[in-house]
C-alpha cells in the first residue's frame, strides 16, 4: 500500500478523529520492505536502526514486529520469520500483528536487501512529517483557545522544532549521517582493495564500485564485447580478451536501444545448455524505462532491488537520460549511477562517440572529449573503453582512456561476427613482440610497433616503457641499462626476453 491509500479500518491512526481531516503521511510498502529485509539478513538491522530511530513505523503491527526484530538481534538470535513468529506468539502479539501469514508475507516482499537503508529513510521521513503535523495541530488548537498568548505559543513551537532537529542529528538519522563513516572503516573496509570485476590488479578494466563505460561508433562491436563480459559474469566463460572476469549473482540488462538486434547479437553465443543459467540469472528489460534517470535518480537502485540483480547493463546511455549534452542532467544521471553503486550494484554502460570523430583512422588514439555529451558523463565513470574502427570491420582497436589501475592496451582485436567472440591480435602483445625480437627492444621500438608505425609521442614511449618494466618485474624480460648522452650521444635502455620467457612462449 503506497502513500495516500486509505488504511484498513483495523489499522488505528495516531491522530484523534476530530483533530484533523488530513491523512498523515505514511508509506506501508517501505515499512514492509524494511522489515522483510531485516528478516532475510540480520545485519541490515544495524544499518537501518540509526536511520529509523524511535517510533518510526506508522502501522502499530509493524512497530511491534520491529521491536521483536530488535530483541532477537540484541541477543544474537536469528531473525527469520519462523523464529520471529514463535517470539511474537510467546509475547501474545502474534494475532494482533496479523498472524503467521502476515509475518511470512513480509518476509516474501518482492524487494532485495540492497535498498533497505533507502527504504528506512522513507519510513523515517514520513514519521518526521507526522510528528510535525501533530505539532502543527497542537499549535492550531492552542491558538484557537480564548486568551491565547502568541509569544508563549511561538516559544513553544521554536523549542519543539529545535528539540526535533537535535534529536535527529544526535541519533544519526537522515541524510546528514546516513553515509558517513569513520576514516579507518573508509580506508580498510570500503572494498577499495577488492579483486577486479574484469582484469587484474595491475591492469583493471572494471573495478568493483565503479562503472565501466564502453564507447564507440555504431558497428564497431561495443555490444559484442559487452555481451562477452555479461556471459562471463554469468559463469558461461572465464575470460574476455584473455583477462579474468569475476562472477555475478544476477544481471539486469536494460535493452533500451533496439532490443531485437540485441537479442540477435546475444543469440550468436547462446547454446541449449545455457538455458537454466539464462532463465535464472539474466533479466532483460525491453524498451524504454518508466522514467529517465535524471528525473528519478533512485530508479536504477529500485530496478536492481526489484529483480535481485547485482549488475546492471545500460544499453545505451542516450536512452536513459533526457539529454546527454546538458551538464545539470549529466550530473543528475551521475547521482543515479552513484546511488546504485553505493547500494552494491555494479554498472556497465554502452555509449556513443561524437559523430564528427566516427571516421578517425584505425589505431589513432581517441580522447575523452570525443565521447558524446557532457564531460560530466565520463568524469563520473570509473573506467572508459573506447573502440575505434569502421562499422562492420572485424578488426578494431580498443583504447583504455580512463583507468582504475594500469592501462590496458591499446589492443588490436578481431571480432568473430558469426560466433560473437573477440580475440586479441597477438602481434601487438608486448610479450610476444619482445619474444620475436632477438636483438631486444627499446621503449621507443615497442612504442612504434604498438601504435602501428610512425613516430611515437612521448606518452606512447612511456607507456611502452611501463609494459617492458612489468615484463621485467614478472621475470619474463631482462633490462640492459642505457648510457647517458654526451659528445658521442647516448644509448637507450634495451630489453630482452628472458630464458624463461623464450621457453614458455617458444
Amino acid at each position: 500500500m503506497t502513500q495516500g491509500t486509505t488504511l484498513p479500518s483495523q489499522t488505528p491512526s495516531r491522530f484523534d478523529e476530530d483533530s484533523t481531516q488530513t491523512e498523515p503521511p505514511f508509506n506501508l510498502d517501505a515499512e514492509r520492505a524494511v522489515l522483510g529485509a531485516c528478516m532475510h539478513k540480520a545485519d541490515i538491522i544495524d544499518a537501518v536502526r540509526p536511520v529509523l530511530g524511535d517510533d518510526a513505523f506508522y502501522r502499530p503491527a509493524h512497530e511491534t514486529i520491529w521491536r521483536a526484530l530488535l530483541t532477537q538481534h540484541r541477543e544474537d538470535k536469528p531473525t527469520d520469520p519462523i523464529i520471529l513468529t514463535e517470539l511474537l506468539q510467546q509475547q501474545a502479539e502474534l494475532q494482533r500483528v496479523g498472524g503467521p501469514a502476515y509475518v511470512f508475507q513480509l518476509a516474501d516482499a518482492p524487494y532485495g536487501t540492497g535498498s533497505a537503508a533507502h527504504h528506512a529513510e522513507i519510513v523515517r521521513e514520513k514519521a518526521d512529517l507526522r510528528r510535525l503535523m501533530t505539532s502543527a495541530v497542537r499549535t492550531l488548537q492552542q491558538a484557537q483557545k480564548p486568551g491565547a498568548d502568541p509569544e508563549a505559543i511561538r516559544s513553544e513551537v521554536e523549542a519543539e522544532v529545535r528539540a526535533e532537529r537535535e534529536r535527529a542529528l544526535a541519533s544519526g538519522q537522515g541524510r546528514l549521517s546516513r553515509f558517513a563513516t569513520d576514516g579507518w572503516s573508509f580506508v580498510k573496509e570500503s572494498g577499495a582493495d577488492a579483486e577486479p570485476l574484469w582484469g587484474t590488479r595491475e591492469k583493471t578494466v572494471w573495478a568493483p564500485g565503479e562503472s565501466l563505460m564502453i564507447v564507440g561508433a555504431p558497428g564497431v562491436g561495443k555490444t559484442t564485447l559487452a555481451h562477452q563480459v555479461i556471459f562471463a559474469r554469468l559463469g558461461l566463460q572465464e575470460t574476455v580478451l584473455e583477462m579474468p572476469v569475476a562472477p555475478s549473482r544476477r544481471v539486469l540488462y536494460l535493452a533500451m536501444d533496439r532490443p531485437k538486434q540485441i537479442a540477435k547479437a546475444m543469440a550468436r553465443r547462446v547454446f541449449p545448455t545455457d538455458e537454466k543459467i539464462l532463465r535464472e540469472r539474466l533479466v532483460v528489460w525491453e524498451g524504454p524505462l518508466p522514467a529517465t534517470l535524471d528525473k528519478e535518480p533512485d530508479l536504477l537502485t529500485d530496478l536492481a532491488a526489484a529483480h535481485q540483480a547485482d549488475t546492471i547493463v545500460i544499453d545505451s546511455l542516450k536512452d536513459a537520460v533526457s539529454t546527454m549534452v546538458d551538464d545539470s542532467l549529466a550530473v543528475a544521471f551521475h547521482n543515479a549511477r552513484m546511488r546504485a553503486l553505493r547500494n552494491g550494484v555494479e554498472i556497465m554502460e554502452l555509449h556513443h562517440q561524437r559523430k564528427a570523430t566516427a571516421d578517425a583512422p584505425r589505431g589513432q588514439r581517441p580522447s575523452l572529449d570525443q565521447v558524446y555529451g557532457s564531460t560530466w558523463i565520463t568524469a563520473g565513470a570509473g573506467s572508459v573503453l573506447f573502440v575505434t574502427g569502421r562499422a562492420g570491420d572485424p578488426a578494431v582497436t580498443l583504447h583504455h582512456l580512463k583507468t582504475p589501475t594500469g592501462e590496458v592496451g591499446p589492443l588490436d582485436v578481431t571480432h568473430d561476427h558469426v560466433r560473437g567472440t573477440t580475440t586479441v591480435d597477438p602481434t601487438k602483445d608486448p610479450a610476444v613482440v619482445l619474444h620475436n625480437a632477438p636483438n631486444g627492444l627499446t621503449a621507443r621500438d615497442l612504442a612504434t610497433v604498438l601504435i602501428g608505425g610512425g613516430d611515437p609521442e612521448r606518452a606512447d614511449i612511456e607507456k611502452a616503457r611501463r609494459h617492458l618494466s612489468r615484463l621485467v618485474d614478472s621475470g619474463l624480460a631482462t633490462k640492459a641499462d642505457g648510457i647517458a648522452g654526451g659528445a658521442g650521444g647516448g644509448q637507450q635502455a634495451r630489453y630482452y626476453a628472458s630464458a624463461r620467457h623464450l621457453t614458455a612462449v617458444g
